[in-house]
């Protein structure tokens, strides 16, 4: 039986995934049978619609999880997403308790929150209607972004909010809040980014992050982060394509 994304992070660490961010269902079914634990579909930076996220979580193959980061906090965003059969959602810039209360609120089902019900490929279209309303809230993954130094500096009372599944640190924004946009070793971000970790270690909930490269992945695994996403759909293929160049070539 596949896991939810929600369960293998209550048991599981070192979660490893990639962010996508192309309309294209036959990278999720690629990336998902290279043997990634869960895919990041962005509707946040990316010209993805809802119904190329729904085609992308359709092409997933295997036990691989789709989690979806909404454009932004709001009940509309939110229930589209859960509705297309995401296993998780990432919410962007909670920077207060009071926005992870409404990002809860929309997530999850009452009596925890106030989701509105519908019928959608979660749903089985209708078919497995009641099993899904009935183990949600347990099984979709409520991940809130922490990516603004407001979020660090409010930490306590936004982990104290409950129906939050864990936390997903942004450094890159985080670090433009901090005056050090790009400078994400620096070592103000690094002692944010701690601070971050700390709380969530604290509170047990787990924590992930984003990064570019295979090494630094290592590196923030090592430290405890029990999900991660090591770079995007884009950059593999221009970073392959570019190699490939200079070898064949010599240009660079």
């Amino acid at each position: 039986m596949k896991l939810s994304f929600a369960q293998k992070l209550r048991g599981s660490s070192g979660l490893l995934g990639t962010l996508v961010s192309l309309p294209a269902p036959q990278i999720s079914e690629m990336l998902s049978a290279a043997g990634f634990d869960w895919l990041f579909i962005d509707l946040e930076h990316s010209t993805l619609t809802p119904a190329d996220a729904q085609q992308l979580l359709q092409a997933m193959r295997g036990t691989c999880s789709g989690v979806v980061r909404v454009a932004e906090n709001s009940a509309v965003c939110i229930k589209q997403a859960l509705d297309l059969g995401a296993d998780g959602l990432i919410i962007p810039q909670v920077n207060s308790a009071e926005e992870a209360q409404r990002a809860v609120q929309w997530a999850k089902y009452p009596p925890l929150g106030s989701r509105s019900v519908g019928i959608g490929r979660a749903h089985g279209y209708g078919a497995t209607f009641s099993e899904y309303v009935t183990t949600a809230n347990d099984t979709t993954a409520l991940l809130i972004q922490i990516e603004h130094i407001r979020a660090v500096e409010q930490l306590d009372e936004i982990l104290a909010v409950p129906g939050i599944d864990g936390v997903f640190i942004g450094p890159y924004d985080l670090s433009g809040s901090m005056g050090r946009l790009g400078e994400v070793g620096h070592p103000a971000v690094q002692e944010a980014i701690r601070r971050v970790k700390t709380g969530c270690a604290q509170r047990g909930l787990p924590v992930g992050t984003f990064v570019l490269q295979a090494e630094a992945a290592k590196a923030e695994l090592a430290s405890g982060v029990q999900f991660i996403a090591v770079g995007t759909d884009a950059s593999f293929i221009w970073q392959s394509g570019r190699a490939l160049v200079q070898q064949v070539s010599g240009r660079r």
